[in-house]
């Protein structure tokens, strides 16, 4: 096998005869799959503009290296084979020269195998990942789209970046599937499969996937859609966008991340908008005429809106209306307005936001996926998906309540290793001696306090499970059993490279947690508490996403 450099100067000698240069600029004929960019961060973001047949596609901002890379980015040109691409470049052009194609990534060697690469979680091959967007479930495929830098690790370049997956659990990453154009940047929304061609763009029997998209331009925020015919392969966006500009409405820039959905009774489209203050909703026939209808405070970004039985219970449903912090009202929805009875509750915290739901799951269930806001430190990539989570309402002391837990799904990935009941902390402790310093593991606990005080979980220091049974604390958290004279807390926890995922009491509660080492710490893994027993306990080895 060819060393990484070695084969950078083999594909760059052979493209000698295909790239022409001029100051700032440099054409290269389209062989091969992908366009190769190195990126260092001592260098400042400058334009990049790539233009086809002489027409101007797209433009980025990138930090290309003019010497030693700290990573490799890239371009999929699949699509421009055999086409001739000019590069544009406001920085130094000594950067340009090292910009190569490809039909392998530059690292693909190590791909998904690299040191700090989430083992069981969605990361991204290149650059920054935030809000899930378009999560849609289409002929035997969940797509899971999101916002995407894909030409640094940090937040720019907003781009829709697609992945899809026939479990919930091992993902496939896609080509990009919204680009920036003349209004503005991509970011977030939602999709749907227009069933009944209320917009006009089926094909015979092939319903059209509609994206409903924010364009974010320096001034105002608008929104858009586009459809797809090829299973959000490729998207072709509505000549008359902008669907809505109610900048003038609002007298704020904020307005976006529209979440569109069918709404069965009524036989019309509803959207929920972000719009200043909180969520506004609208409703259409057509996905591109929209009419304002009423608007809830309190909220901000990412907005959901859904309905969930109560305990299981079709005939005692309720309206849940979120935000991108998780929390939540309970209400009623008429198809026009949302009217809250109950609320504002949290269910999870930690670094997850802009949590979005599944659209058409095939079950009827209502599945979460949140951006896991976690620093993979020295990779190329940043951010994540969190675990799938099923959301419903169940009764408590204090009345209906969203409950949080990973989809059956993701047990296909878990194995157990041991089991055992009625420990003492300290032989819990030496059981799990040997997992510490594990890539990832799922662990299963119950601890059983035996005073009013505090007890919990350390990993190297760091505190995974601190409950404080007097302030009724966890984590720092208020959290109250639904008994609340209970002495036993349960905690299902799901430990990756980089974050962990803790599900407390069935997913009455949940939190993440950036996964670290405190300063000097060699402990690894720690109970303790004043005489607690960890009532049961079972170690799950993990199985990483990426083998197949």
């Amino acid at each position: 096998m060819k060393t990484f450099a070695n084969k950078f100067l083999t594909v760059a000698l052979l493209l000698v005869n295909y790239i022409s240069l001029s100051a700032g600029e440099i054409e290269i004929k389209i062989n091969k799959r992908y366009l190769n960019f190195p990126v260092s961060h001592k260098e400042e973001r400058q334009k990049m503009t790539f233009s086809v047949d002489g027409k101007p596609d797209l433009s980025v901002v990138i930090r290309l290296a003019k010497s030693s890379p700290d990573y490799w980015v890239f371009k999929d040109v699949s699509d421009l084979v055999g086409k001739t691409l000019k590069i544009s470049y406001e920085g130094d052009e000594g950067g340009l020269a090292k910009i190569y194609q490809d039909d392998e990534l530059a690292g693909q060697d190590s791909l998904y195998k690299e040191k700090n690469r989430p083992q069981f979680h969605f990361t991204t091959r290149r650059g920054w990942i935030n809000d899930p967007n378009g999560l849609l479930f289409y002929a035997g495929e969940y797509h899971l789209f999101y916002q995407h830098n894909p030409y640094e690790s940090e937040w720019e370049n907003m781009h829709w970046g697609h992945a899809v997956s026939k479990d919930l659990v091992h993902w496939t990453e896609l080509p990009d599937a919204l680009y920036p154009d003349k209004l503005g940047t991509m970011f977030s929304g939602s999709a749907v499969i227009d069933y009944n061609n209320t917009a006009g763009y089926n094909q015979g029997k092939t319903p059209a996937m509609v994206a409903a998209y924010t364009a974010a331009g320096p001034d105002r925020q608008v929104q858009c859609i586009a459809y797809s015919l090829d299973k959000g392969r490729t998207f072709t966006k509505y000549e008359a966008n902008p669907i809505i500009d109610s900048k003038e409405k609002w007298n704020s820039p904020d307005t976006r991340d529209p979440k569109v959905f069918w709404y069965k009774p009524g036989k019309h489209w509803v959207m929920v908008l972000n719009e200043r203050d909180g969520h506004s909703i609208y409703t259409s026939n057509d996905l591109k005429d929209w009419k304002y209808e009423s608007h809830v405070t309190g909220f901000w970004e990412c907005p959901e809106l859904f309905e969930l039985p109560i305990d299981g219970n079709a005939k005692n449903t309720k309206w849940v209306m979120y935000g991108a912090s998780g929390t939540y009202m309970l209400g009623s929805f008429d198809g026009k307005v949302f009217k809250p009875e109950a609320g504002k509750y949290v269910y999870t915290t930690g670094p997850i936001y802009a949590a979005q739901t599944i659209t058409d799951m095939p079950d009827g269930r209502r599945v979460q996926i949140g951006w896991g806001q976690i620093t993979h430190p020295n990779m190329p990539f940043k951010g994540m998906m969190q675990l799938p989570t099923e959301l419903t309402l169940r009764s408590t002391k204090e009345g209906p309540r969203l409950f949080s837990r990973p989809v059956k799904e993701t047990e296909q990935l878990f194995t157990s290793v041991q089991k055992e009941t009625n420990l003492t902390a300290e032989r819990a402790n030496q059981l799990l001696a040997k997992y510490s310093e594990a890539d990832g593991l799922r662990l299963k606990a119950t601890i059983k306090l035996s005073h009013a005080t505090t007890a919990g979980l350390n990993l190297f220091g760091q505190r995974i499970v601190d409950y404080d049974l007097n302030y009724n604390k966890l984590n720092g958290m208020f959290y109250s059993p639904n008994d609340p004279t209970s002495m036993e807390i349960s905690a299902d926890i799901y430990i990756d490279k980089t974050s962990m995922e803790v599900f407390i009491d069935g997913g009455a509660y949940s939190y993440y947690l950036p996964r670290k080492v405190e300063d000097g710490n060699k402990e690894g893994f720690h109970f303790w508490g004043n005489n607690i027993e960890v009532a049961d306990l079972e170690i799950l080895s993990v199985q990483s996403i990426w083998n197949k």
